[in-house]
């Protein structure tokens, strides 16, 4: 069972998410209206669901001190904007998501994984939110599109038609570019920086 905490100002709100996830392999241990309330001190959950219409952006180091998984219902891209800065694990869905696609944000944060839409992530290269790492060439951000998407050099070079030798010079490439050692911190920094969608 992966542990939830509830977070919505609007009791029909709260009573909607609860009914899409009931009879799943979601607990929810504790629900408020608010971030700072009282009923969540000894709360320890993996995932901490809020939700709003009109979401605040997040302080992420005083409303989230520790260090829980964050996933926010909203359609307010800043609030969006403050959680892809966080570096923490995070996820952002529109209110009008699925019971599907609510279950697998809520799976795939418990397992250290950023979730997002495309509505959400600035995927053009040449205009990020994240300046922080060197700018990937367009050859650069479709290799990492399909190692988002596991593939292997091998699987890399026979999608693309090139050398093997040519895709891990781009894979090698992308490392150093963006300070990672292995392909899933590569993927990570890749949502980061808005250059691929999850």
């Amino acid at each position: 069972m992966t542990r939830v905490l509830l977070i919505a100002p609007s009791p029909a709100l709260r009573l909607g998410l609860r009914a899409l996830l009931a009879d799943s392999d979601i607990e929810i241990i504790g629900e408020a209206n608010r971030l700072d309330s009282p009923d969540l001190t000894d709360a320890e959950a993996e995932v901490v669901i809020y939700a709003s219409a009109s979401a605040p952006v997040l302080n992420i180091k005083s409303d989230f001190a520790q260090g829980e998984a964050i996933l926010v219902l909203t359609e307010d891209r800043p609030t969006v904007q403050a959680l892809s800065r966080s570096g923490g694990v995070w996820g952002a869905l529109p209110l009008e998501a699925s019971r599907e696609e609510l279950l697998a944000a809520i799976h795939a944060l418990a397992e250290g994984l950023v979730v997002s839409v495309p509505q959400f992530i600035n995927v053009n290269p040449t205009r990020r939110d994240n300046a922080e790492f060197p700018p990937l060439s367009e050859r650069e951000i479709e290799v990492l599109g399909l190692l988002a998407q596991g593939m292997a050099n091998k699987q890399i070079a026979a999608f693309l038609e090139i050398s093997e030798h040519t895709a891990k010079f781009h894979v090698s490439s992308i490392f150093t570019k963006l300070n990672v050692t292995n392909r899933a911190e590569a993927v990570r920094q890749g949502v980061r920086g808005g250059w691929i969608a999850l």
